[in-house]
């Protein structure tokens, strides 16, 4: 297994201690999409973008509002499909956390995958939180993986990766990720896309395509 920074080890850890630190009224985490120089490599149209940070911003407020503080939920859209991840109490708040996301206005897909039991203490999530970054770097490290184009979600040692990708670099990544220390499951929640589509985004970042049918995850 290949060694990674222990500054990127750390840094992890402390963005995982601060999460772990937010008052107990407000357990919901956005997955936010990153943003600034990473637009012009993202394979999202600029509209996508902003509506992906808008969605998970106005879902994370309807689901404090609608639920309270009993749920913990991750909301990350990609490409205005959103991945649900965490735990409610029940199946009803369950359900009641997806209808309320799927409600919403430019959202054409939720994968819920949340799950009922207790929320995880401090220790898993930042366990899942280094997960996540080590999976990134090996994506970097491994040089014919696109990094930029996945998104990387953990969930007690799950990961979700989401995307825009050919079905060469879905397969390239999965296998990198189920590569990395902690990774106990592999989901895929991609878009693929042809060769010849992936082109002509790279020679137009923004001319990206209609997006594709909603497709269940892939493991």
């Amino acid at each position: 297994m290949k060694s990674f920074s222990n500054k990127l080890i750390l840094r992890l850890l402390a963005a995982a201690i601060v999460a772990g630190a937010l008052p107990a009224c407000a357990p919901l985490v956005v997955g936010g999409a990153v943003v600034g120089g990473m637009v012009a490599t993202d394979r999202r149209s600029s509209g996508a973008q902003l509506d992906d940070e808008s969605i998970e911003l106005r879902g994370a407020n309807r689901i404090r509002d609608a639920m309270g503080s009993r749920v913990r939920v991750n909301l990350t859209s990609y490409n205005r499909q959103v991945l649900l991840t965490g735990e409610t109490p029940n199946e009803q708040d369950r359900q009641r956390v997806e209808q309320v996301v799927a409600g919403m206005d430019n959202v054409r897909a939720v994968v819920n995958e949340l799950v009922i039991m207790d929320s995880p203490n401090l220790q898993q999530r930042s366990a899942d939180a280094l997960v996540t970054g080590k999976v990134k770097a090996s994506m970097v490290d491994s040089k014919d993986v696109f990094a930029n184009a996945f998104k990387v979600v953990t969930e007690r040692g799950t990961v979700y990766l989401m995307g825009r990708v050919t079905q060469r670099e879905a397969d390239r990544a999965t296998e990198v990720t189920r590569g990395v220390s902690g990774v106990r499951r592999v989901v895929r929640i991609l878009e693929i896309i042809s060769e010849d589509e992936l082109q002509r985004l790279q020679l137009q970042p923004d001319a990206a395509a209609a997006p594709a049918p909603a497709a269940p995850p892939r493991q």
